[in-house]
């Protein structure tokens, strides 16, 4: 059998070290873009431009229109990085003990993770009309906080509809954001009024027999 020259394996080494050197480099890039976008959008830039996440990546811009031109797996990383924390914020608390504590709970649990969150959910329904990745994140964690409200309160599963929605709605982003950011009310207030809506929505079901062992699931 022929041996291989020495040249041309010394040369096939080479060029393998160089491309994996390119591939870390354009891992490192990546990360980079990624851990800007989310510190931009963190502090309350809702769509950072290229030039800014290059100034914040300390990467060359024409780094970040390359990676730009695949948003959607910028996107997912960016979810990766923020989903365990975010479902940890949002699935804390006990969900033990009398109705009216679960449903203060619920509002706090809620209340505090939107404080924290508020800026990546502000920025994903900027995100969303671009992007498929963000609009099926948005519509499964609508779903997740939909389940995530009979975890709290399983006596939902005998209330009339039109109390289920109302409370999803009453626990939702949309009217946090509402309340904290169109009606400038203080994290104090909104929690305030965001619990005493969903007192009085559920306050028709606090008091039924029997639905302690309701299962968590409509």
């Amino acid at each position: 059998m022929r041996s291989q020259p020495v040249l041309t394996i010394f040369s096939s080494g080479r060029a393998a070290e160089a491309s994996d050197g390119r591939v870390r480099r354009s891992e490192r890039s990546r990360e980079a873009i990624v851990t800007a976008l989310i510190d931009l959008i963190g502090g309350g830039i809702e769509t950072p431009t290229a030039k800014q996440v290059a100034e914040r990546g300390r990467v060359g811009i024409r780094t970040v229109f390359r990676h730009f031109s695949e948003m959607e797996s910028l996107y997912a990383a960016m979810d990766a990085v923020l989903y365990t924390e975010a479902e940890r914020t949002f699935l804390a608390g006990d969900r033990s003990g009398a109705f009216d504590d679960r449903v203060k709970g619920l509002v706090r649990s809620r209340c505090a993770g939107y404080e924290k969150f508020a800026p990546f959910l502000r920025a994903s329904i900027v995100f969303r009309r671009r992007s498929a990745f963000i609009e099926t994140r948005k519509r499964q964690t609508r779903m997740a906080l939909r389940d995530d409200l009979f975890s709290w309160l399983p006596e939902l599963r005998e209330a009339p509809r039109a109390t289920i929605d109302g409370l999803e709605m009453i626990t939702s982003f949309e009217a946090w954001d509402r309340l904290r950011s169109d009606q400038k009310l203080a994290a104090k207030a909104v929690h305030a009024c965001v619990e005493a809506l969903a007192r009085a929505l559920s306050r028709d079901i606090s008091g039924r027999k029997g639905l302690a062992r309701a299962p968590r699931t409509p």
